[in-house]
């Protein structure tokens, strides 16, 4: 049995809330760094169904399979920035979230969304073996124990069906050095703290709001969670790094570089050092 995790504490909980609510995640996502993020994942979202649908197919003989038989469930969906979309190409497409500010302006943009607010940790409200693909692209960012995360893996994984897919993002560790310790200035304040150890790993505490991993501690929760990997992607390779140059970008140029990032996008030796990884799963 997990014992509840501190992410049901209210502290932690006010603290993300208040963090989400002064933050603009629609415009993040249109900005030209998060743009390439949205496209690319996007993109392999559209890729899994067409798998799911093929598998359905293969059983059942059938020559089509209409998007609403497919059922997807996007776990800590903020303002739906991919719920949406889906569910207005006429998937099944269900919801949960945190934060209310956010509930709300996902069911502004689209009445054809089952959401409802909850977390990540606790999917009681959802059968067992429900969905044909489960997207869990947040709530990995703000969970910092071990324990919490493997949580919220077990709880994606129970309620995906058995030849369902599995998609998880997360925040990579050595962008968080980067960026942060050695970018912002604080590496001696990071190193001769809690936030690196010996051993360049970041470790942070809640009050930090996000958590950053290794592709080898997304291997071990996989394999402590019986998930099984079909890719490992990054949706955004440098992009977070050279945010200036890309919004100094013509459209075309910018074209570009998206059209390069999805190049890069399953070679294995950018994974680590991108910001964002999209881990692809099966049971």
């Amino acid at each position: 049995m997990v014992r509840e995790s501190s992410l049901q504490g209210r502290g932690k909980m006010d603290r993300l809330v208040e963090h989400y609510n002064k933050f603009n995640e629609d415009k993040r996502l249109q900005s030209r760094h998060g743009q390439v993020e949205y496209i690319i994942t996007l993109k392999y979202i559209y890729e899994m169904i067409e798998v799911i649908k093929a598998k359905r197919i293969k059983e059942t003989g059938a020559t089509n399979i209409p998007n609403s038989s497919v059922s997807i469930l996007d776990i800590g969906a903020g303002t739906g920035a991919y719920s949406v979309p889906l569910a207005m190409d006429g998937y099944d497409v269900s919801a949960i979230e945190l934060v209310k500010h956010n509930l709300a302006r996902m069911k502004q943009k689209c009445d054809k969304i089952k959401a409802r607010q909850g977390n990540a940790l606790n999917l009681k409200k959802y059968p067992s073996d429900s969905f044909d693909i489960v997207l869990l692209f947040g709530p990995m960012y703000h969970l910092f124990s071990m324990e919490e995360k493997l949580q919220a893996l077990a709880e994606a994984k129970r309620v995906m069906k058995p030849d369902g897919i599995l998609m998880v993002a997360y925040l990579m560790n050595d962008y968080g050095i980067v960026m942060y310790a050695l970018k912002e200035g604080h590496l001696l304040d990071c190193y001769n703290g809690y936030r690196l150890d010996e051993d360049f790993h970041c470790h942070s505490k809640e009050e930090d709001l996000y958590d950053f991993v290794s592709v080898d501690d997304i291997n071990s929760m996989n394999e402590k969670q019986g998930l099984h990997r079909i890719k490992l992607i990054t949706p955004d390779g440098p992009a977070n790094y050279i945010r200036p140059v890309l919004k100094n970008m013509t459209d075309q140029e910018f074209d570009i570089f998206v059209k390069y990032v999805e190049s890069i996008a399953e070679r294995q030796d950018m994974i680590g050092a991108a910001a964002h990884t999209v881990d692809i799963l099966q049971k």
